[in-house]
């Protein structure tokens, strides 16, 4: 049984995502910085975007893009500025690297590990679980969906809404058309793919013509192994997790995964450890207790709300003691820190938050507030923060930073802002 305080959890969970890389930070002064300001770092060639995937195990979709689409933000977090459409191609390009499908939600993953999900694709072809709605739908109209199939066989890459079967959404768009659902369990079932995607709305077409031949031929994993891999992959880029974190990274069934932790226990991939102030076991991934735990590196980084580091909101409590909800859905005047709040990672803490907005037809990054956590001194997170949200206005392809008095950060963030232009044009 490893010890560990809850800093030193923070420090290999941090290290672990891959956070505080060599080359990932900088000196970028905030917005508002005059014609030529430089990003935190090169831009990163494809293949180290890719690798970082490789590295998570996952990435996540989201089709809010409020400030960025959500897959995005994970990786200028740790690689500082890099090019999105060389990374675009590296998804959806001829042979892909990346494929998309259920691992955390809708998702980015690696080509290697579509036979580890093979598992999910067979239950959902047979209606197990969350997919059972659209199951019984692709059972029940099976000439219909044969009918979707062929269509997308013989024209290619189409949207469900291209195909000629389609009708119009009656109730809203959260009520799907028949050519929807067919797709969908198409989709889920592993039938067709995402080809690649047309204003976030997906385009599928067949397995064999967009992931590579050597990842279709890869030996189907066992739902047992597939597991036990899928559970190691987590562990890996958690560092430090409960049975409950490590479920939760590709939403795996506790009652299955139980047995597979224990196993890999057994086997010396994970060691169990104590973390100081958890209520409950935890399990390292072994290569973390053959040293030290890593000392800290500088780190400063806005986290999207969909995250590796922060997704599973009772993990981000328990680690960090920052109580953290996304607010999208709730009204308005209900809301406590914002619309698309990104909380704001500095070293191994979480020590601010704001509520983030890209105005592109202005051309400026609105912090409509900005708040801190109780017992952190404003002034030490505004300089910090200025300067990553210099950066990621930057990247987006931006001119200013625009502060809005709301928040007890506000303030000392506006200031510092301020002091960067007048640095940068001085």
């Amino acid at each position: 049984m490893v010890e560990l305080t809850v800093e030193e959890a923070r420090r290999i969970a941090v290290r672990a995502q891959g956070f505080g890389a060599a080359g990932a930070t900088g000196t970028t002064r905030a917005s508002g910085v005059g014609p030529t300001p430089t990003p935190r770092s090169k831009p990163t060639t494809s293949a180290r975007s890719v690798e970082l995937v490789e590295r998570l195990g996952v990435v996540q979709l989201d089709s809010v893009n409020v400030v960025c689409r959500a897959h995005y933000l994970p990786l200028f977090a740790r690689l500082g500025a890099y090019d999105r459409d060389r990374f675009d191609a590296s998804i959806w390009s001829r042979p892909s690297a990346l494929f998309e499908y259920w691992g955390h939600q809708a998702s980015l993953l690696p080509v290697a590990h579509h036979r580890l999900f093979r598992w999910r694709m067979d239950r959902a072809a047979r209606g197990e679980g969350t997919w059972s709605g659209v199951a019984r739908f692709g059972r029940e109209k099976h000439a219909f969906v044969a009918d979707v199939l062929r269509e997308i066989a013989e024209k290619g890459p189409a949207a469900a809404s291209a195909l000629s079967m389609a009708t119009t959404r009656k109730g809203g768009w959260w009520e799907w058309s028949d050519a929807k659902r067919a797709v969908e369990w198409l989709f889920w079932s592993g039938r067709v793919t995402a080809a690649s995607r047309r204003n976030f709305e997906r385009l599928y077409d067949l397995p064999e013509r967009v992931l590579p031949p050597e990842a279709l031929a890869a030996k189907t994993a066992s739902p047992e192994d597939a597991h036990r891999e899928l559970l190691a992959i987590a562990a890996r880029a958690y560092g430090v997790a409960t049975e409950d974190d490590l479920c939760d990274y590709f939403r795996l069934a506790r009652r299955e995964s139980r047995p597979r932790i224990a196993e890999l226990v057994e086997e010396g991939v994970l060691v169990p450890a104590r973390v100081e102030g958890w209520d409950r076991p935890a399990y390292l991934e072994r290569g973390i207790t053959t040293a030290r735990p890593p000392r800290a590196r500088r780190v400063a980084a806005l986290l999207t709300p969909f995250d590796p580091l922060v997704w599973f909101r009772p993990r981000t409590e328990r680690l960090f003691g920052f109580r953290y909800r996304i607010e999208i859905y709730t009204p308005a005047h209900e809301r406590t820190h914002g619309y698309y709040v990104m909380p704001f990672l500095l070293d191994e803490r979480l020590v601010g938050r704001v509520d983030l907005k890209a105005d592109r037809a202005r051309r400026v990054l609105s912090v409509r507030a900005a708040h801190v956590e109780d017992g952190v001194a404003p002034e030490a997170v505004a300089e910090p923060l200025a300067g990553e949200l210099g950066r990621l206005a930057v990247w987006l392809g931006l001119e200013d930073v625009e502060i809005v008095r709301k928040g007890r950060l506000a303030a000392a963030l506006r200031a510092a802002v301020a002091r960067a232009a007048d640095t940068s044009t001085s």
